[in-house]
């Protein structure tokens, strides 16, 4: 069947164009460097969110831009670390797994340990959303789509600049740029720090940024850049209630008494260092050479499992905060080099790229505690400092990928994007030594974007995405002399096909955009047991499930008249396991195994919807209004415990001036203007409170905090 796809597509890009009124055909896909914030002639939806529409927005995390756009679900964790996902894929995960979408900042694809994204917001030059399997560009993980974040830079940041903000529970922002350009080169650096006391209890969280950009021009035609960014962020809970009952009793108390109800892991000290250095040359107005070189680090401690019974063995009736089992040390290295070179031409334009990646993972278990594991003679004791375990994995990526765009007619253009992998793991322990094994995946887009008048585009395409599993996945049962999983080194790489059809129209000053899609994913894979079961002596890591993501995305903007402007966000989702037959539950000691094939996916809603509305009474003043609503969603897997919908309404107001050369921007934002009361995220899997009863007291819950306060000055000069 594939054969056939590609030798229809290329007989179709064979045919002879002549020159159209599309213009220079240029290719709009880059994971190095975003150039092109035009739409025209792209065959998969995708939005872009401005530095200018950032900077004005004055929000705290990401999660608040990018729930203005269609498609887009956020797990706001705490302080400004989200987990973004696409369509609903991976909703149904919500430990450390990776999101089902690549995350790409300056040409680096980031995987924090977390699982989440973390990015100084005041460091953010556009936010590119590709929506659709982007395996054919990004490689491993790119399910759903990616984002694709670039970081300020440029002679325009040739200024000094300041801004503090303060904010409810003890919100505090201060930040200090200064950049300086001349001919023959331009360059900022900027420092700021974050931090609040939360709103739950023991959720305070402190981040300090230092980043900057050096940008070097050799001569007309070339120039290098040179990028960092480093991170420094501490804190404790997440803010997970556990259960119905005390989330509604006292939403910011994460532990009464019950061991149960606190957050399993705690005490988050991450570091994160990104360096990249790029160099793009121009051999012609229609050729350009981009290569980058980068390397991130993340080093994140964090201690894990509340301590249940003493070093004998005996359950404890008394538990301390602070005693927890485990301290985890992890440690990530991503190295890579990547390269495109890009062409063309009035009829075609084309990008060849090359991606290398030398990526190191290790991962250190220690005890905080002297702890008794099994019965009898084959207990074994381990006193704090032993390692239970300590790993690393080095994965190497060789890939190949690139684009072709035809203009086939003055109206019709089509697209094909193909992309190779190969993917090394070398897994290696204190027992085991050159564990090895090998991913080939092919993923691939065609898509084509047809002219219906100047103002209307029609848009389709297919692409795919997949995702390799990782070596703990494959060889957990040779990994750990505790560990109940078995090892299947027959585990294939997940995938995900993407259909979609859509249309940009331009109509009495409006701009709209609308698509329905279908994702099917394949061989995805959890445990057998349930990714959160209890393990059997059966159990492993397996390609046990399906799922179908089918939805309809509707965007409309614009300025209707000089003092008024809008943004509208409509996501329509349905999305569904096809398979999963395995899917496990400990019920009073007795594991039950559920079939949820065709239950709906956990936290999407069915109905989501974004509306920003500006009003400029003044050349200074401009006046926000932004409604945010979504419908009721389920928690679980069984679909048994729903949780409703809500609607929320934030306002801000900006005033800006100008006092000789000073340039100063006063805000007021309130979120949540109603102080309604809702649920940042629920979830459940099992029978957390262990009384042999599923129900809304197994939840785990964060509660939104309801009405927040934040203001602040910034001056230019």
């Amino acid at each position: 069947m594939n054969k056939k796809i590609y030798l229809s597509l290329f007989c179709v890009l064979a045919i002879n164009a002549t020159a159209s009124d599309l213009g220079t055909v240029q290719v709009e896909s880059s994971t190095i460097d975003e150039k092109f914030e035009s739409k025209q002639a792209e065959v998969s939806s995708t939005s872009v969110i401005s530095a200018e529409v950032v900077d004005n927005s004055h929000v705290e995390n990401l999660q608040q831009l990018l729930q203005s756009i269609p498609g887009v679900t956020t797990e706001i964790k705490s302080g400004d670390t989200i987990k973004i996902h696409l369509r609903g894929v991976e909703n149904q995960v919500y430990m450390g797994e990776k999101p089902g979408v690549a995350i790409v900042i300056d040409g680096v694809p980031v995987f924090e340990r977390t699982g989440s994204v973390n990015i100084d917001l005041d460091n953010i030059q556009s936010i590119r959303v590709i929506k659709g399997g982007a395996s054919y560009l990004f490689g491993d993980d790119a399910l759903s789509g990616a984002v694709i974040i670039t970081t300020k830079r440029g002679a325009k940041y040739n200024n000094n600049f300041g801004a503090v903000e303060f904010g409810s529970y003890g919100y505090q922002k201060l930040l200090a740029r200064s950049g300086y350009s001349n001919e023959d080169l331009s360059f900022h650096l900027q420092a700021s720090q974050k931090k609040s006391n939360g709103y739950w209890e023991d959720s305070g969280n402190d981040a300090k940024y230092l980043n900057g950009k050096f940008q070097y021009y050799i001569d007309d035609t070339s120039d290098l850049t040179f990028g960092l960014e480093y991170s420094d962020r501490t804190k404790d809970t997440h803010g997970t209630v556990g259960g119905e009952t005390q989330a509604k009793t006292n939403p910011k108390s994460i532990y009464d008494g019950n061991q149960n109800s606190r957050d399993y892991t705690r005490g988050y000290d991450v570091n994160l260092l990104k360096l990249f250095l790029t160099y793009s040359k121009d051999f012609s107005s229609n050729a350009n050479l981009l290569v980058n070189g980068y390397m991130y680090t993340d080093n994140t401690i964090f201690m894990s499992a509340p301590q249940t019974k003493d070093a004998a063995g005996r359950t404890q009736l008394s538990f301390n905060d602070k005693d927890y089992v485990y301290d985890n040390d992890y440690a990530q290295i991503q190295k890579g080099v990547k390269s495109e070179y890009r062409t063309s031409s009035e009829n075609f334009a084309t990008l060849l790229g090359l991606d290398l990646r030398a990526n190191e993972y290790k991962n250190k278990l220690i005890y905080r505690v002297d702890q008794k594991v099994g019965f009898g003679k084959s207990a074994i004791y381990s006193q704090a400092g032993d390692a239970k375990s300590d790993d690393k994995t080095d994965e190497n990526v060789y890939a190949l990928y690139g684009e072709y765009k035809q203009s086939v007619t003055d109206e019709l253009s089509a697209t094909a994007n193909l992309r190779y992998d190969l993917i090394k793991l070398d897994y290696e322990d204190s027992l085991y030594n050159g564990i090895q094994k090998d991913f080939k995946v092919y993923s691939y887009r065609v898509g084509t974007d047809y002219k219906i008048s100047n103002n209307a585009n029609i848009f389709a395409n297919y692409s795919t995405g997949f995702r390799a599993p990782t070596a703990t996945q494959l060889y957990t049962g040779q990994l750990s002399a505790y560990n109940l999983t078995l090892s299947n080194p027959n585990l294939k790489p997940e995938k995900s096909y993407n259909y979609e059809i859509g249309v940009r129209a331009k109509v009495e000053q409006i701009n709209y955009e609308a698509a329905i899609f279908q994702i099917d994913r394949e061989d995805f894979i959890m445990r057998t047991s349930g990714n959160y079961g209890v393990p059997e002596t059966t159990d492993m890591w397996d390609n046990v499930g399906g799922a179908r993501h089918r939805g309809l995305e509707l965007s409309a903007n614009a300025k209707p008249v000089d003092k008024m402007a809008f943004n509208v966000a409509y996501t329509y989702l349905d999305a569904v396991y096809t398979k999963y037959d395995s899917f496990g539950m400990d019920l009073g000691g007795t594991i039950h195994t559920y079939d949820v094939a065709g239950k709906i996916i956990p936290r999407t809603s069915k109905h989501q919807l974004n509306v920003i509305l500006d009003y400029l009474p003044m050349k200074s003043v401009k006046l926000s209004s932004e409604i945010n609503a979504k419908s009721k969603y389920y928690a679980d897997d069984l679909n048994q415990l729903e949780i409703p919908g809500h609607a929320l309404l934030n306002l801000l107001a900006n005033y800006n001036n100008k006092i000789g050369d000073y340039e100063y921007n006063l805000f007021a934002r309130i979120d949540n203007v109603f102080d309604k009361q809702y649920y940042n995220t629920a979830r459940s899997s099992s029978d957390r409170n262990g009384d042999g009863i599923f129900n809304a007291e197994d939840l785990s819950i964060t509660v939104n905090p309801g009405r927040i306060y934040t203001a602040g000055l910034s001056v230019k000069f």
